[in-house]
């Protein structure tokens, strides 16, 4: 199995307002998504398109801010109260494929494939087993959006 393109960089949020201002003003965002709850993840989600000249597909921002009753998003906060990286999101061809060959290899996936940001399926590896680093695992967009424009 071969990973496909990095799809997003996930980035832990107090304020989604306060990072779109961020990403727009000093890092030259002209693409920011309409934030949206995701209730089934506990998180408001607001994804920003990284500038790009070169016509190929730049990789997105995911802005994430926890809901009310959202532990794993609030805990990493209380960790890290300005925010920051959370994950990486990698594209794969079928889900349910890569899920296997990650567990063949003696990954721990982090629960069952379930619908994410971009309406596509995903799963998340766990860091330990990926050189420290959350990992999110997506079915490659069939029309290459999410559920939010």
């Amino acid at each position: 199995m071969k990973l496909g393109r990095l799809n997003h960089i996930g980035v832990a949020t107090p304020s989604i307002a306060d990072s779109v201002a961020f990403y727009r003003d000093v890092m030259g965002a002209t693409k920011i998504h309409d934030p949206f709850d995701l209730p089934s993840q506990g998180v408001k989600v607001c994804f920003v398109d990284t500038p790009t000249d070169s016509g190929m597909n730049g990789t997105q921002i995911e802005l994430i801010e926890p809901l009310p009753g959202n532990t794993s998003i609030k805990g990493f906060l209380e960790k890290n109260p300005q925010g920051g990286q959370h994950h990486m999101c990698y594209e794969v061809p079928d889900i349910h494929e890569a899920k296997a060959w990650f567990e063949s290899q003696g990954k721990r996936v982090l629960g069952e494939p379930r619908i994410g940001a971009h309406g596509t399926p995903i799963f998340f590896v766990h860091p330990r087993d990926m050189g420290g680093i959350l990992t999110e695992i997506m079915e490659t967009p069939k029309e290459n959006t999410h559920w939010s424009n």
